[in-house]
């Protein structure tokens, strides 16, 4: 029954251009750098929020000019702690016996160490509906009502790209066998310590004895803006097969939780903006970071722009990274227009834009891409299903500043500045450069991202 419900859907959701030809190929958006942005200040230092949730027996060090055996000689460590791994931007990962984390990053900043934190642990901002496929035309959760809020239809007349961008998707796990989705994927990254590698490096991690995960997640972000459009099957990308996704794993099990890391994300937002990511999507969140400002800050200082997800619980006060100076942070609205009432906003200004991304009380939700495989330990959750949450919102709006980007480079031989993007973005939104607390700038309006030309096309 749900195969012959789903088939009565597809004619509606790809009725129009059915015979429109295949895009040309073309060459990659180059990112323009922004030497400007500065890393972290020389004169930080102390410690992290022991308190947060992070990986236990992990520490992340910035050391004070000593050689990592040095600084563990110092502290008294040696024997006790164990060096991971250096990360991309300097810091030791350093194993110490769990429990003892504040403790030993204590005799650490006493020994020269500049800064100490905990490995953080980040959570999905997103919890799926049942996978059920609609038995009516009438369907509330087909994708029109949604991306017409964003003016994506307006848009997609208005896009004539120069270049082809790419999205850097940092997530828990994808499928680049899905037809929906394959053709518009990168050759991924797993960027976590699971151990999966080659075919299966994308896949969700095994888990341990007695945990259960949801692992679609990944695939359903990455379904909103890439997934194959106009062929006449399941649902629509915002990119129209014009962007590209470089899929990128970050979440694998610490213990029973299925979650990522300070180190894991630090590493992989860094490989993202070095493989030349026109933007990077992050539908996640966690504390406040030293380690992961630092690696933001350095993929905005090559040119990449940042979205994050603004969060889940319905307050006052965007979750990080989407708080992060350079970040466009994503909230989501319902249908009529009014802030979602699980989503978080900001009374304090910050680059906060809006998409819709469905609601709890009425419910709302839209149809994006799953896994729909079955890996022995883990089942996906079919082809399709209802997703509500601003890890939702995050990627129409990434697929939005893509389009900006495509569309800019030709005019003006470069690319905008992450800078650029979210004056863009921020200033043709639904509030008329307004800010307000509930909704920040508004609603993307990806019609005037395209044509403006007082913020956009100058």
């Amino acid at each position: 029954m749900r195969r012959s419900a789903l088939l009565l859907l597809l004619p509606l959701l790809y009725a129009c251009n059915q015979t429109q030809s295949p895009p040309p190929t073309l060459q990659a958006c180059r990112p323009t750098q922004s030497p400007s942005i500065q890393g972290l200040p020389p004169s930080f230092q102390g410690l992290g929020d022991f308190d947060a949730p992070h990986v236990p027996g992990e520490l992340l060090v910035l050391g004070g000019g000593f050689t990592p055996q040095g600084l563990l000689d110092r502290a008294g460590l040696l024997g006790e702690a164990e060096v991971l791994s250096t990360l991309p931007g300097g810091a030791l990962h350093l194993r110490v016996p769990p429990g003892q984390e504040r403790a030993r990053a204590e005799a650490l900043l006493r020994a020269g160490a500049r800064y100490v934190q905990p490995n953080y642990l980040y959570r999905l901002l997103a919890r799926p509906n049942d996978p059920l496929y609609p038995e009516s035309l009438l369907d509330p959760s087909r994708q029109q009502p949604f991306f017409r809020l964003i003016q994506m239809e307006q848009a997609w007349d208005r896009f004539a790209p120069g270049c082809t961008p790419t999205v850097a998707v940092l997530d828990t796990a994808f499928d680049p066998k899905d037809p929906e989705l394959a053709p518009n994927l990168l050759p991924g990254y797993n960027a976590t310590p699971d151990g999966l590698s080659g075919p299966k490096a994308l896949d969700p991690s095994p888990p341990p004895s007695g945990a259960s995960y949801e692992a679609d997640h990944g695939q359903g972000v990455a379904g909103l803006i890439a997934a194959v459009t106009n062929n006449g099957s399941y649902v629509a990308g915002v990119g129209w097969n014009r962007i590209k996704v470089l899929p990128i794993k970050v979440f694998y099990f610490v213990g029973s939780r299925y979650t990522s890391t300070t180190a894991v994300l630090d590493g992989a937002i860094r490989y993202a903006a070095d493989q030349g990511a026109n933007v990077i999507n992050l539908s996640l969140g966690g504390p406040q970071d030293l380690y992961l400002r630092d690696s933001i800050s350095y993929a905005l200082r090559k040119g990449t722009v940042v979205v994050a997800a603004a969060g889940n619980d319905g307050t006052d006060g965007l979750v990080y990274p989407a708080r992060y100076p350079g970040v466009i942070a994503a909230g989501s609205v319902r249908l009529d227009g009014r802030r979602s009432d699980f989503s978080n906003y900001s009374s304090t200004p910050a680059d906060l834009v809006m998409a819709a991304g469905g609601n709890h009380f009425p419910l709302e939700a839209l149809w994006s891409l799953a896994l729909n495989r079955d890996y022995g330990y883990y089942r996906g959750l079919g082809r399709v299903v209802k997703w509500k949450g601003t890890s939702f919102s995050a990627p129409q709006v990434a697929g939005v500043a893509a389009m900006y980007i495509a569309q800019y480079q030709p005019r003006y031989g470069q690319a905008p500045t992450p800078d650029q993007v979210r004056t863009c973005l921020t200033m043709t939104a639904s509030n008329g450069g307004r800010y307000d607390p509930q909704t920040g700038y508004g609603i993307v309006q990806a019609d005037r991202v395209l044509t403006d030309t007082t913020y956009c096309f100058p």
